[in-house]
């Protein structure tokens, strides 16, 4: 019997944060995208400027909308929103660098740019610094403590400094404000069936939920597969990796034909 105690990349569920969606009227969606300047704006050319910028963004043309984003900041260099949205758009050509310069900037004009701290987070988690993606997701939530994502995000974090108690602690309180959170319950079932956590029936317990929200989500029954393999209940494990199998999952398929 094999133990899959290790298989992070294709169990634990992420959720694409590093890749924000856009937001024109300040509404949150699973990730935080640019965001519509709403203010009245004197100067004809930043207003020029900052909606052509906008535009070439939404449209996948970053490096036209950093290029009009930093005409913008020339006849305007106190516009957060302007900081912001060149961050998102040098995001999405993997400049983490200079994105969270940007970010950074936005930040020091409104301190209290919550999705500035979060993008800010995703930046810093991909160039690995996990202790900085936490701290400013804990800011984002100290103004935002509704912040779902947020303490997803924050979980992920966690996990990655091998801090799982506390990444349990931040997907719990994301099922608290969204009960229909799968990825969170999911990647507490994957934490919970790791051997330094040992809770196999747990882990059962919240894939189980996932399931139960989204029949059609096929890592919780990996996941829940591999708790049913850790307590013995090989039949129960086959089940589960069947049906993973049958959803799309190549790593379960590979698991029935060696284990079932």
């Amino acid at each position: 019997m094999k133990k899959r105690t290790a298989f992070i990349g294709a169990i634990l569920s992420l959720i694409p944060l590093g890749q924000p969606l856009f937001i024109k009227t300040g509404m949150v969606l699973s990730t935080v995208g640019m965001i519509y300047h709403s203010e009245k704006v004197n100067a004809k050319s930043f207003e020029f400027y900052f909606d052509r910028a906008f535009k070439k963004g939404e449209e996948g043309d970053y490096y036209g909308a950093i290029s009009d984003f930093t005409k913008a900041l020339e006849i305007n260099p106190k516009n957060a929103q302007v900081y912001y949205n060149r961050g998102w758009n040098k995001g999405n050509l993997k400049d983490y660098y200079g994105e969270i310069s940007d970010y950074t900037k936005a930040i020091e004009i409104n301190p209290q740019y919550e999705n500035a701290y979060y993008n800010r987070g995703i930046a810093k988690k991909q160039l690995k610094d996990y202790y900085g993606a936490i701290s400013d997701y804990t800011k984002a939530i100290e103004i935002n403590p509704q912040y779902e994502n947020a303490y997803y995000n924050r979980g992920n974090a966690k996990e990655e400094i091998k801090d799982y108690y506390g990444a349990i602690s931040d997907y719990t309180k994301a099922i608290e404000i969204n009960p229909k959170f799968t990825k969170a319950y999911n990647n507490i079932s994957y934490i919970k069936r790791q051997k330094k956590v040992n809770d196999n029936y747990g882990a059962i317990f919240y894939a189980t939920k996932a399931i139960e929200i989204d029949p059609n989500y096929s890592l919780p029954y990996l996941n829940r597969g591999v708790a049913k393999e850790n307590i013995g209940d090989m039949k129960g494990a086959c089940d589960d990796w069947r049906k993973a199998s049958s959803l799309g999952n190549k790593d379960t398929l590979k698991w029935v034909r060696e284990e079932c």
